[in-house]
């Protein structure tokens, strides 16, 4: 047989059009007959976001790349125009796809009384409750802009909406007629309640403008009105190796996106001809980067109805978070959150006695919130040091970081500042932890710092004690009940050493060496992985194959898909469950036979990243913060971790095999890049379902008493 190239761009996906073909999973949840019609509106909000962040990044590197010549090719063969061509073709395609679907479900809901109004279903008494309405509440703070009379022209900001319109004097005739924009205010909700006997009436913000700007342009004719939105180029390099303060250097680099290059140019159909050219040419784009949307701009707004109160019969079941199973010996655990000071000891106790695993968001965030909180109050507790990479506006970590450094202890903390599009807010919070007394570093130059960790010191009766949280997303209490991800709170001895040995890197200048558990990127994790798939290749057998189940978001690395390339053609069974972009061709004769890729997409975002190998029978599992990806493995500071506890690691092989065994939520990658849902069979099994009523039940048995019994014994006499 002959050799095969292994390199061959025959064998790669495209990572852009992958991740298309992931929000175009998002987008199936929404025009699913089988979800709810109020998750079903989310869905297609999400698909909206997605976009927005994919044209702000990925399209505009794409663009950049054009613009300065670069002729390279991506591992599967295109350049940089070429894949901009097939962006456009797909994203058009799927922005139409969206407005349909966003339109087939106003009238849905229409039904179920939700009425969310286009201008021309307005009522002359809507009319009139929203001419009061405008005057008072939204005329105040309108700025109207006369573009073509102002020099130089204001910079509107991306992603904000904008009304344009097209105004002419009443006593000359349209030939005179000039343009105006005016921002549509984003301090106001969206959508506006209309009266209604019953029900709720909706109508766009923007909507409502249109209908009332003659009293914006007094003695002026409006003769034509269009939405339109601005997506810009956000994708700012941080350079940190020279910068005195990289807080300025991250403030002004946000600054320095408002002012970028547009990227795409988005209308409400259908636009003004004279509006549409005009945007057209000051934006200096061209028809592909146009797009004219049948139906709402910007429509991740929709949001905003999605939580609206009521309507309860028109959502999902709610599936709050249960107590983790191995802490449901505490006091407090199924009992919400303790009083400050109570269960002290417990918290501490549990993890002395075993392993504890968080798999989120079936089970609660909570006992890390309370980890850090009890560690700020602790009297024994004489440091804490953690990594931020993205944290909620209301972080109770944070401020228990804060009330710890205000009571003397010694708190070190990475803010990562270039967490792209939390940057603003990162900054605020480096600001407030330092006021606090905490001592705050914002990265390691050149890296940003994308592990999970928290390491907590506590002197307790035989000597010093080092508690760590790792985890593979982020301290924030919110997304963890949005995304699926697992934790791992441990005192393991050779874990804390790493852990110590960790956050030492990121204060001093450490090298990355002697690990006894850990495996760190940018130096080990690749060759770790890779390590660990080709052992799985040696050993495999025709009577015992060997087996790797990896869970993650994104595979993309050309040096991870090579060995899992030829670790199916030694023989070893390939399981991959990849959330987003996956560059790995499964299913290709002689070279990935052995491969299967499956991606999930439910009601919450599949964030864990999970990694089996079955090593002859001595199993292994690691969990990690870093996904198959070029960026995470060789720009970013990650960790690899083992789960060595027996019970821990059967509960995490038990989690992959249920995600593959998925055959409602799940799709199936095809050799040719596309993806398929399976065909419907029995058992019926939904891997989110599935795991949220385990995580019900162990609850359940953990808390129901226990049955009494009564022996039977001879009766005796009557008295």
């Amino acid at each position: 047989m002959a050799k095969i190239d292994l390199h061959s761009p025959e064998l790669y996906i495209n990572r852009e059009l992958s991740w298309l073909e992931f929000n175009d999973r998002v987008l199936r949840e929404g025009l699913s007959a089988d979800v709810p019609p109020l998750e079903r509106l989310k869905f297609l909000a999400i698909v909206g976001s997605n976009l927005d962040e994919f044209f702000m990044i990925r399209v505009a590197g794409l663009k950049q790349q054009a613009a300065a010549g670069v002729g390279g090719r991506d591992a599967s063969g295109l350049t940089a125009v070429e894949q901009l061509e097939r962006i456009s073709l797909r994203a058009h395609r799927m922005v139409a796809e969206q407005a349909a679907g966003i339109r087939d479900l106003v009238t849905l809901l229409a039904r179920k009384g939700l009425h969310l109004l286009e201008r021309a279903d307005l009522t002359p008494d809507d009319q009139a409750f929203l001419a009061e309405h405008f005057a008072d509440e939204v005329l105040p703070v309108l700025t109207p802009l006369a573009v073509e009379e102002l020099t130089p022209f204001p910079n509107l900001p991306g992603l904000a909406l904008h009304l344009a319109m097209v105004l002419c004097p009443p006593d000359k005739d349209d030939a005179s007629a000039r343009i105006a924009v005016v921002p549509v205010p984003s301090g106001l909700p969206r959508f506006l309640a209309l009266p209604a006997s019953e029900g709720l009436r909706l109508v766009r913000l923007e909507d409502a403008m249109a209908e009332c700007i003659g009293q914006l342009f007094p003695g002026q004719r409006v003769l034509a009105t269009t939405p339109f939105r601005l997506t810009r180029d956000a994708d700012v390099t941080i350079s940190d190796d020279d910068a005195a303060d990289l807080l300025e250097v991250v403030e002004e680099a946000v600054r320095d996106r408002r002012a970028r290059a547009v990227v795409r140019l988005e209308l409400a159909a259908p636009a003004d001809p004279r509006l549409k050219q005009w945007l057209m040419n000051w934006c200096e784009v061209g028809d592909a980067d146009v797009y004219e949307v049948d139906g709402m701009l910007a429509p991740s707004a929709l949001m905003e109805v999605v939580a609206k109160p009521g309507f309860d019969a028109l959502r999902a079941p709610d599936w709050p978070p249960q107590p983790p199973r191995d802490l449901l010996s505490l006091p407090s655990a199924g009992a919400g959150r303790p009083e400050p000071g109570e269960g002290r000891d417990d918290l501490w106790a549990a993890i002395q006695n075993h392993d504890v695993l968080l798999v989120h968001p079936y089970e609660s965030f909570e006992p890390v919130v309370r980890l850090v909180e009890l560690a700020a109050s602790d009297p024994d507790v004489l440091a804490i040091k953690q990594t931020l990479y993205r944290a909620s506006a209301t972080s109770p970590i944070i401020a228990a970081l804060a009330h710890a450094a205000e009571k003397g202890k010694q708190v070190m903390v990475l803010v990562e500042l270039r967490a792209r599009f939390d940057e603003e807010r990162n900054v605020t919070w480096a600001r407030r932890l330092e006021r606090a007394g905490c001592h705050v570093i914002y990265g390691v130059a050149g890296l940003k710092t994308h592990a999970k960790a928290l390491l907590i010191v506590r002197r307790e009766a035989h000597g010093i004690r080092r508690y760590v949280h790792l985890a593979t997303g982020n301290y924030n209490e919110r997304t963890a009940r949005l995304y699926s991800d697992i934790g791992l709170i441990t005192c393991d001895r050779l874990i804390a050493a790493d852990a110590s040995a960790f956050f030492n890197l990121l204060t001093g200048y450490s090298q990355s060496v002697g690990w006894n558990k850990f495996a760190i990127s940018p130096t080990e994790s690749r060759q770790r992985f890779i390590e660990l798939i080709e052992r799985e290749a040696h050993s495999s057998t025709p009577d015992q194959p060997g087996l790797i189940m990896a869970k993650m978001n994104s595979l993309e690395d050309p040096r991870i898909i090579r060995a899992l390339y030829r670790a199916s053609m030694a023989g070893v069974r390939v399981r991959l469950n990849v959330r987003g972009i996956c560059c790995l061709r499964p299913g290709v004769k002689d070279v990935s036979d052995n491969i299967e890729v499956v991606s999930i997409v439910d009601r919450f975002l599949e964030h864990a990243r999970v990694f089996y190998f079955r090593n002859g029978g001595h199993e292994e599992v690691y969990l990690s913060s870093a996904d198959w990806m070029r960026r995470n493995l060789d720009r970013r500071l990650e960790i690899v971790f083992p789960i060595t506890a027996p019970a821990l690691r059967r509960r995490l092989i038990s989690i992959l095999e249920t995600y593959f065994a998925d055959n409602v939520k799940a799709h199936q990658l095809g050799p040719d890049g596309t993806y398929t849902r399976p065909k419907p069979s029995e058992p019926r099994v939904r891997a989110q379902e599935k795991l949220y009523f385990e995580a019900v039940e162990a609850v359940r048995a953990a808390t129901q008493a226990p049955t009494q019994f009564r022996p039977l014994t001879r009766p005796g006499p009557s008295p």
